[in-house]
């Protein structure tokens, strides 16, 4: 899950990490209102949408009186920014972070991961903050200092004293402060559940400060049953329909770019499923698992979410019968032709628990269904149904 950088910031606040006052606008005289509240002389218009590369999309402009602040803010409010993160789609702009300036004496980067090559948390820093960390990890490596934190020990001075001084703070009350900021920002990622926690740029002010100037909180979906105030900052404008539909049901789905539609139960088939169909040459259009404990009913939702798709030319339903048994599957999807009026070639393979009274249900529902074997043969089925029904 993901929220947006002023909800990030206000999480950081929480764990005294320093930020820049900001001010929440999803209107263009709210924004002037933010600006004048905040004081001062010069501020900052930033689109909210969950994506990084937003300067360079025209998201964040600069103003230096109330009339830029109103310019700005009609400029960006409801265009749709197109960055490297967002696909060719592009998000939309609902809200806006008005922030006060500062006068930067440098930039650097700041972010926290699990490193599951290493299965530790690790930290990563560099003394260049403000472009994207990927260009700098492939053009200048030897300036990203990373350090994985131990998971006996936690977070120590050492660590902190170690991040400071690898992107070339010197003096001993920056390396402090930094030692400080640094910490915070791992009590944040722990306490929260973080997936991600990044910073970038990480600046230092022409005052002595430390702050994030910006903010990228990335959460884990599994544990948010234990933060009900993280998910409370769930955005759903910013995620898909139909994602946040499966949800409601209980399935897992994620909207990916292909033409075929894929009902699978279980995380890892439904991965191997995704593989066998790019390896016979074809592309999913989603990742759905309707879990062990489907029902008739739960089956029909997925088909109707898959359907909703225009771009699904057939569908895969790729079921290994455990505790989710193959009749009920039959069933559901019996049920969901019918009602749904499935007018894309349907590839059907089933394994395991009641599969022979499963393939009974589908031989006897009249409905034009093409049955596979194996999950190869089922590959190779729907990937030529879908050439064909994409003709």
């Amino acid at each position: 899950m993901n929220v947006h950088e002023y909800q990030a910031k206000g999480l950081m606040r929480e764990f005294n990490i320093n930020t820049l006052r900001g001010k929440v606008a999803k209107s263009v005289d709210e924004a002037v209102k933010a600006a004048e509240e905040l004081g001062g002389s010069i501020w900052v218009v930033k689109a909210q949408i969950h994506a990084g590369g937003r300067g360079k999309a025209g998201g964040v402009k600069l103003a230096k009186s109330l009339d830029e602040v109103r310019a700005h803010a009609d400029d960006i409010l409801g265009k749709t920014l197109v960055t490297h993160q967002t696909g060719p789609e592009g998000k939309k702009v609902h809200t806006l972070l008005i922030e006060e300036g500062c006068e930067i004496e440098h930039e650097y980067y700041a972010g926290v991961v699990l490193d599951r090559a290493t299965g530790r948390i690790t930290f990563m820093a560099s003394s260049e903050g403000g472009v994207e960390i990927e260009k700098v990890a492939e053009e200048t490596p030897e300036k990203i200092i990373k350090v994985a934190i131990d998971p006996a020990a936690g977070f120590t001075p050492f660590v902190g004293r170690k991040l400071a001084y690898g992107i070339g703070l010197k003096d001993k009350d920056l390396v402090k402060k930094a030692s400080q900021f640094f910490h915070g920002l791992y009590n944040l990622y722990i306490e929260k559940d973080c997936t991600a926690a990044e910073i970038n740029p990480l600046v230092l002010t022409k005052g002595g400060d430390i702050l994030a100037l910006d903010a990228k909180l990335n959460f884990d979906a599994n544990a948010l049953f234990r933060h009900p105030e993280i998910e409370e900052l769930r955005d759903p404008t910013e995620e898909s329909a139909k994602e946040l539909e499966a949800g409601e049901h209980g399935l897992a789905y994620i909207e990916l770019d292909g033409n075929i539609g894929c009902l699978v139960n279980g995380a890892g088939l439904a991965m191997g499923t995704l593989d066998i169909i790019s390896l016979f040459g074809g592309q999913p259009a989603n990742f759905l698992d309707v879990g062990g404990g489907a029902t008739k009913e739960t089956v029909q939702k997925a088909f109707s979410i898959i359907l909703s798709d225009d771009n699904v030319s057939a569908i895969l339903v790729n079921i290994f019968g455990g505790i989710m048994k193959c009749d009920i599957i039959a069933e559901g999807v019996v049920g969901a032709a019918k009602e749904l009026g499935v007018k894309v070639p349907l590839v059907v393979r089933l394994e395991g628990t009641n599969v022979a009274l499963g393939k009974k249900i589908l031989n006897e529902s009249d409905l034009d269904i093409i049955a596979a074997e194996d999950l190869a043969d089922a590959a190779q089925k729907v990937v030529d149904a879908a050439k064909k029904g994409g003709e």
